[in-house]
Order: structure tokens, then C-alpha cells, then sequence
């Protein structure tokens, strides 16, 4: 199965209640609202899921799912991946947003224009996404994707203008 035209938002860590709810660790909330459905994918099929309903709990999504209704139905999910089509979710997305993973080879440049280094991947925290920026001498900065730090982020184009603060990058 070609995965490739999915993006992971969350994994169902265990079931909740006897009910056949879901309890999901989620990625992206908002494409977590936005989904209908939900895929499971192994090496040979895909699985689709329709969501019934959504609501949020410590930290997690109590997801339940069409057809889904005993505990026994639900427990064959459990520490699997779920997915959207990354078709729906781009044309899920506002103007200015985009897929965090679309970061990952792009270039990042000072407000000068000098090349700070290539985003390699994307880490995530308790409070924001970390950019994992690796400079010209091969070191890894883990920098917060905020606002304040990031002015300019033109995915189309693969660049990122950086706004460091004193110590922020090395």
C-alpha cells in the first residue's frame, strides 16, 4: 500500500468505555475535526473508518466510528495509525495554512537572505511543533514554528525566513 498519498494524525492507543469508542492520540487537531473518515493502512489494504462523532479528553480524542459498536469491535484497532487522504486535507486547509510535513526540505534564510540551513524534520513538544533546522557544519537547532521566529513561510517555493533571537541558533 502505497502511503504516500496519506498523512498520519493520530494513533488509537486503546478503546474507551464498552461502547466501542476509540481513544485516539492525535497529531493535528484541526485536521482531526475536519476528517469524515479515517483510513488504517497495512502493506496490502486500507481500511475506511466513517466518523460518527469526535469529542476531546485529556489530551486525547474520544472518537466514535460507524459500525463500530462493542468493545471487541474496536480492540483490533488498537496501536494503529490512523490516516486522512492528503487530497481531503489540502483542500481542508485556509490560505495560509499548509502541511507541517510540506516543511521538511525547506530551505531556511535570515532576514538577509544568508542560508541558515535545511529543515530535516519536524519534532513536536507539549506546547508547538520544533523545527529541526541543520546548518551548513551538519548541527541540529530545535527551533519553536512560531510566529515570532518564522515571519515568512513560502512552501510553494521551499523557503523559510527566519527572525532569530540572540542564542536561538548556533
Amino acid at each position: 500500500m502505497d502511503k504516500t498519498n496519506y498523512i498520519s494524525i493520530g494513533k488509537i492507543t486503546n478503546f474507551f468505555g464498552i461502547k466501542g469508542e476509540a481513544k485516539v492520540g492525535y497529531d493535528n487537531e484541526n485536521q482531526l475535526k475536519k476528517a469524515k473518515s479515517v483510513f488504517m493502512l497495512d502493506d496490502k489494504s486500507e481500511v475506511e473508518l466513517k466518523i460518527k462523532s469526535i469529542r476531546f479528553h485529556k489530551n486525547f480524542a474520544i472518537i466514535k466510528f460507524d459500525g463500530i459498536d462493542d468493545i471487541n469491535d474496536i480492540i483490533p484497532f488498537k496501536g494503529q495509525r490512523i490516516f486522512v487522504s492528503k487530497q481531503e486535507a489540502l483542500n481542508k486547509l485556509e490560505k495560509d495554512e499548509f502541511l507541517i510535513q510540506d516543511l521538511i526540505g525547506c530551505d531556511v534564510f535570515d532576514e538577509k537572505d544568508n542560508k541558515i540551513g535545511e529543515v530535516i524534520n519536524i519534532s513536536t513538544n507539549s506546547s508547538q511543533d520544533l523545527l529541526n533546522i541543520k546548518n551548513g557544519f551538519g548541527k541540529v537547532d530545535l527551533v519553536p514554528f512560531v510566529n515570532e521566529f518564522f515571519p515568512v513561510v513560502d512552501v510553494k517555493n521551499k523557503k523559510i525566513t527566519i527572525k532569530p533571537i540572540e542564542g536561538l541558533l548556533s
